[in-house]
């Protein structure tokens, strides 16, 4: 700052720094730093020079880990190499019809139904089956991560547990929201219509 450089310079090397070396080890730091950027745009200089040492000790002191970084360049290497993948049958939303004479869309298990909100299908095409993109170090928050993962993956292997609650049709009952709404919402507008000719009269 004193020597003379642009604030949202140094605020926008905090944001990386932020993803890049602190990643989910502590991702506070990330909002942190576009908390800082939020700070330079509104408050400027001098005042904002406490939110810029704010975001610069708290990235500073944080856990690091570059993890993210990593599974990220790994799934857009597979991108590049395989390109455009199918998804697997049973997570495409289909119609009646391509369900009938297809098979689309039939076999999907909603994990929010099951033990863990999880449930061991296939999310990956075909060819990406068994790879494992993100992988969580020991640092920080993401060390409890690892631990979800790790507990995920032993359940699965144990097999998935309904849960014990009564089944409910979200978006069946979101649907049926939404019909009522537009024939309500015509409703209001044919009224409304018929008010203005009552008064231009």
């Amino acid at each position: 700052v004193a020597a003379g450089e642009d604030p949202r310079f140094i605020v926008r090397r905090l944001i990386i720094s932020a993803s890049e070396d602190v990643g989910n080890a502590d991702p506070h730091a990330l909002q942190v730093a576009t908390s800082a950027a939020f700070a330079v745009d509104w408050v400027g200089l001098p005042e904002a020079q406490y939110a810029l040492a704010q975001a610069t000790a708290l990235i500073a002191a944080s856990p690091k880990s570059d993890s993210i970084g990593r599974a990220y360049a790994a799934a857009m290497a597979d991108v590049l190499k395989y390109g455009s993948l199918p998804v697997p049958s049973h997570l495409r939303s289909a119609t009646w019809r391509e369900k009938r004479d297809f098979g689309t869309g039939q076999g999907y298990q909603n994990p929010h139904e099951f033990e863990g909100d999880d449930f061991p299908q296939q999310y990956l095409p075909d060819r990406l089956v068994g790879r494992r993109y993100y992988e969580p170090g020991d640092q920080g928050y993401e060390a409890r991560i690892a631990a979800r993962m790790d507990k995920l993956r032993t359940e699965r292997e144990q097999g998935a547990k309904p849960k014990r609650r009564p089944r409910v049709d979200t978006m069946g009952a979101f649907g049926s929201a939404m019909t009522s709404h537009t024939e309500s919402r015509k409703r209001i507008a044919e009224t409304e219509k018929r008010d203005a000719k009552s008064s231009d009269r």
